[in-house]
């Protein structure tokens, strides 16, 4: 039986625990012009109209999407300073996909630390509802908070910040003195009829203590530029008010890229362009056990060295048209426009599309790229089902023949290509779009012009399961090395982004690569 005494030991000693577990957290005091209510009506009435204000430490900029800038927003110094130092303590994972590179911690929605905790309380308690009076929504109180670290070459991707549920999106910056020099901007994409991203119209260079703020809406693109200083971090506290979304249109949905017809050309242009090695029957046998075994494969020395070494110096010619080629939300490289290319480019350009490629193609993979190809017994099993199929569903004589018709059509070999120019900054996105494309396919990539090429400088393809981090193959850029690999629906790829260490110390020198990008169809 305990006693009065002790008992109110017991209760004193429970007071103190709960009175040291709040002290815990330290009070984060926000800038001023936040807590002032003209303040407030006078940056909800410009939200609400479009229209540019500034005021103190808080400017609202409509142009190219709505977006706010307070500076000084935690009003001490100290505190700042505090969890900074908190922040850089915490344990950062490095995080790599398509769309970026940088380190991130941990989820700071428990975090104990008393400064973090203190600005966790605040943005989710008073600025949040600062910020539901502003936009004249309520915001939950789900809490969406993390920290990022940004060095040289990391990069954040253009893209809109579009979940379901993400209503705002804030940047809180811990940086030293920032230069637009040492990239690392926050840069904002104007956008077209399709509300498809065009141009950086505005770049937001990182301050001390500086937050940004924006509406999460269909043309709320933004990149992250790469950083370009060697010696300074870009720290940030970053995250997701949540609420009800903004209304969406239907997303637009991008032309598929033409695809041409085989050339009629025979087994001349082969032995024309060819490493005689690949014409010999035994040795392509080899080839198709190997590439049936791994779904890939990669033939080195592959075009004949007076041939390669000829287009690869007529690439450089300063006769071609190079066109640029995004959005930027997908990606971001250039290709070449046909009509201006030199001649022996032309004659590689027809390799690729001939039908004698087409039947070498399928020698190599044992793929039916061509209608002369010899089906294999499980081929022909599923094309009688598919025509049986075909054939009950098509009900009338016209749509069978119809359905004939097309046939027809999908038998003629197709594919489709481009010659592509890489260099600094050059990139492409997986996407939905993509995703809902996807098909059975034989990819084609031969690189030109790679010599000393690093792969960490980017530039090198990366397969992906669907939906899924998983990474199934990389192909880093070789020159004269043919890349096949094929793909089922399930497959996606990107073209991972070629960073600052690629640059040539001489800014007129051009470092990067090329190559021949063709897709095969079955």
């Amino acid at each position: 039986m305990t006693s009065k005494r002790a008992q109110d030991e017991l209760d004193h000693t429970d007071k103190r625990k709960k009175k040291k577990k709040k002290n815990c957290e330290e009070l984060a005091k926000l800038c001023p012009d936040v807590e002032d209510e003209s303040v407030k009506r006078t940056v909800k009435e410009a939200w609400g109209c479009g229209t540019h204000w500034s005021q103190g430490n808080v400017e609202l900029d409509c142009d190219p999407f709505p977006h706010c800038i307070i500076k000084n927003f935690l009003s001490s110094q100290a505190f700042a300073e505090n969890l900074q130092r908190e922040l850089l303590e915490l344990n950062f994972d490095e995080k790599s996909n398509d769309l970026y590179k940088f380190k991130q911690s941990d989820d700071l929605k428990k975090r104990k630390e008393p400064h973090i905790a203190g600005l966790r309380a605040a943005l989710f308690g008073p600025f949040r509802s600062w910020l539901g009076d502003v936009l004249g929504v309520e915001l939950e109180s789900t809490v969406d908070i993390s920290c990022a670290r940004y060095e040289y070459t990391d990069v954040l991707l253009c893209h809109d910040d579009e979940l379901e549920g993400r209503r705002a999106a804030f940047i809180l910056y811990l940086v030293p003195p920032w230069e637009s020099s040492d990239g690392g901007t926050l840069d904002l994409y104007a956008t077209d009829s399709n509300f498809q991203p065009q141009s950086i119209v505005k770049s937001l260079v990182p301050s001390w203590n500086t937050l940004v703020l924006f509406e999460v809406s269909p043309v709320s693109f933004h990149q992250v530029r790469e950083v370009l200083s060697q010696d300074k971090c870009r720290l940030s506290v970053s995250g997701w008010f949540h609420g009800s979304s903004l209304e969406r249109p239907p997303r637009y949905k991008e032309p598929s890229l033409p695809r041409t017809p085989h050339l009629p050309r025979d087994e001349t242009v082969l032995l024309e362009w060819v490493n005689p090695v690949y014409l010999d029957i035994t040795y392509q046998e080899k080839i198709q056990e190997e590439f049936e075994d791994s779904s890939e494969i990669q033939l080195k020395d592959f075009l004949r060295e007076e041939k390669f070494k000829e287009v690869g110096e007529a690439l450089q010619k300063a006769q071609i048209l190079w066109m640029n080629r995004g959005p930027p939300n997908k990606r971001c490289f250039e290709v070449a426009s046909l009509d201006t290319l030199p001649d022996c480019v032309t004659e590689c350009w027809e390799l690729f599309n001939s039908e004698a490629f087409f039947l070498l193609l399928s020698n190599f993979t044992g793929l039916r790229l061509h209608y002369l190809c010899p089906a294999d017994d499980d081929d022909e099993d599923e094309e009688e089902a598919k025509q049986k199929a075909e054939g009950e569903a098509a009900g009338s004589s016209t749509e069978s023949s119809a359905g004939a018709s097309t046939e027809k059509e999908l038998s003629t070999p197709v594919c489709c290509g481009s010659i592509r120019r890489w260099s600094h900054g050059g990139y492409t996105l997986l996407h939905d779009g993509e995703a809902e494309k996807a098909e059975y396919a034989l990819d084609l990539l031969l690189p030109f012009g790679c010599t000393g090429w690093q792969s960490e400088f980017g530039g090198f393809t990366c397969y992906v399961a669907n939906e899924e981090d998983e990474e199934l193959l990389t192909v880093y850029p070789e020159d004269n090395s043919l890349a096949l690999v094929y793909r089922d629906k399930e497959t996606l790829k990107f073209v991972k982004h070629i960073n600052h260490k690629s640059c040539s110390a001489d800014a007129s020198t051009f470092r990067g690569f090329y190559d021949f990008s063709f897709v095969y169809y079955e």
